[in-house]
């Protein structure tokens, strides 16, 4: 992934390149230091847009800043599974450029919520939906506020073909709060096209990230239609080409990206 960034730059790896889909477009992307929010960074980067990292340790953001110049890169931080903290993330990334056009919510993750355990069964359901529905939510709520007043832009959902299927026995409340992300998504895309806002949800299988890293994955590879873990490369080239807003009719779809695993 990342010779594919530099080779895109071409000489100056602090220019965007000569077709730059996404030049002068300030997008957000949360959970960005990591898995898909950093090919995420990379591919819109690689595109030409000045770009707020978003990550829940500051030196995590910071890093990725250096890595790929900090002329077009910001770095902000906080907890999305803490209360008032998204709107603090919303607040310090706006004040960077005064501008975000593109919101990426892909900051989530895979927490368990067993039956069999009241307490564990009650704290997976918190934190699911305070970490992939609330936070995004919220997120989501101040971007329509913003692009309501300068003109429209784009909002990309990450969600999970748990949204569509949903999820095993132990993450329950993973699949629910994914399905009511992806419900938002649709309903923002609804009402707010004729204001030019527009509202895509991506719906990726196993990629090769953490959470792949932390389930069982031994096989798993070997019983894909494709023989391989989704790379997180091909996520970010369809966030990519969302947030360009090339396609504005695609607004309120879900781009399954399962190498066939789930077909709807």
């Amino acid at each position: 992934m990342r010779e594919r960034v530099e080779q895109a730059r071409g000489n100056d790896p602090l220019e965007p390149p000569m077709s730059a889909p996404l030049a002068d477009r300030t997008v957000l992307v949360t959970g960005g230091s990591r898995g898909i929010g950093r090919a995420v960074v990379e591919a819109v980067h690689r595109d030409g847009a000045h770009v707020i990292v978003h990550s829940s340790r500051v030196e995590t953001g910071r890093a990725v800043r250096e890595a790929l110049g900090p002329e077009r890169v910001h770095a902000v931080a906080g907890d999305l599974a803490d209360v008032g903290v998204a709107a603090q993330v919303w607040a310090e990334a706006l004040a960077w450029r005064r501008r975000i056009d593109v919101l990426v919510n892909n900051a989530g993750a895979w927490l368990a919520s067993p039956l069999d355990d009241e307490a564990s069964w009650d704290d997976g359901w918190a934190g699911n939906l305070a970490l992939n529905l609330l936070a995004p939510a919220t997120l989501c709520r101040l971007a329509i506020g913003h692009l309501r007043s300068s003109g429209g832009g784009v909002i990309v959902n990450v969600t999970s073909r748990s949204a569509h299927r949903g999820d095993d026995a132990d993450h329950l409340a993973y699949g629910a709060a994914k399905g009511g992300l992806l419900a938002l998504t649709k309903g923002i895309a609804r009402g707010f096209a004729h204001e030019r806002i527009l509202a895509y949800a991506v719906a990726p299988g196993w990629v090769a990230t953490e959470i792949a890293n932390d389930a069982d994955v031994t096989g798993l590879s070997a019983s894909l239609p494709m023989r391989e873990i989704t790379p997180p490369a091909d996520v970010a080239e369809v966030v990519a080409f969302l947030a360009s807003g090339r396609s504005p009719h695609t607004t309120g779809a879900t781009i399954d990206i399962t190498g066939a695993d789930y077909v709807r």
